[in-house]
């Protein structure tokens, strides 16, 4: 009898472990996929356009993109849409444990490119909204500019732990970097499903691009992410199989959220532009 318990239990327990894990690897998934066609959008329409010799095009999409006769401000424009092309492209190759566990010098190799074009980015990021301004209200300059801080602190911290070889800690900076790198990507997202599900500007104005919903939104771009995580590995920690299953539940209910937030910001933004 208490053999059978012990036994239904430690069942219960790897199945929970298993719809936990099964449910994270479908986000991720999903996030991969919506962010590699978000790649090849900035590639193609923003490559496409520096290669052809008219760069005055990136302001159909980016508001003072371009601006000219500002040569050094072209430039870190530019550098910070190649190396954002980079990040998504390449970032979640990091967390692919076939790679990780079978080519470690591609993943430390990597990771370095990765953790350097992080600060690049952030400090290019933060010279654009700064001198360049951000479209609607001065709050997306204070959204981003926190962003910024918390890819260089995570970044920071991800590297500290992989120096003292406690991966596990390491990996969860790593993943909370991630994350946060992909601001830009789940603000589109976002905001998408949102119009998705309204079919209307519910919540802002889209002439002057202002309203709560963005208010929200800009900050929500990242917290949100962040907060999930933590819901995950709090989950991931507990031997209490309610909480696997029901933080399994939410992160499948996620999942769902940003399939239809991909798909609208393919349709309605990405896609039409290849």
């Amino acid at each position: 009898m208490i053999n059978s318990v012990i036994t239904n239990t430690e069942t219960a327990s790897f199945n929970a472990d298993k719809l936990l894990t099964n449910s994270v690897k479908t986000w991720f998934i999903t996030a991969v996929l919506g962010q590699w066609i978000f790649a090849a959008y900035v590639g193609l329409f923003y490559g496409g356009a520096t290669l052809n010799g008219d760069i005055s095009q990136w302001n159909q999409v980016m508001p003072h993109g371009y601006v000219e006769g500002d040569f050094i401000g072209n430039l870190a424009v530019g550098v910070h849409l190649l190396l954002a092309f980079i990040v998504l492209v390449a970032g979640p190759l990091q967390f692919i444990p076939q790679i990780r566990n079978k080519a470690p010098a591609f993943h430390r190799g990597l990771g370095r490119i990765y953790i350097t074009t992080a600060f690049i980015l952030s400090i290019g990021g933060l010279f654009m909204v700064w001198t360049r301004g951000v479209v609607g209200s001065d709050i997306g300059k204070y959204s981003i500019s926190i962003n910024a801080i918390l890819i260089m602190a995570f970044a920071s911290l991800a590297v500290y732990y992989a120096i003292k070889r406690k991966i596990k800690v390491h990996r969860r900076w790593a993943i909370r970097l991630f994350l946060v790198m992909g601001g830009v990507w789940f603000f589109r997202v976002g905001l998408m499903l949102w119009l998705m599900i309204h079919q209307a500007p519910v919540g802002f104005d889209p002439k002057t691009f202002t309203g709560p919903f963005l208010t929200f939104l800009n900050f929500a771009q990242y917290c949100l992410p962040l907060a999930f995580a933590q819901l995950y590995f709090y989950a991931q920690d507990s031997n209490n199989t309610k909480v696997k299953t029901l933080t399994s539940i939410t992160i499948i209910i996620l999942t769902l959220a940003t399939l239809g937030g991909v798909i609208a910001a393919s349709m309605g933004m990405w896609l039409p532009r290849f």
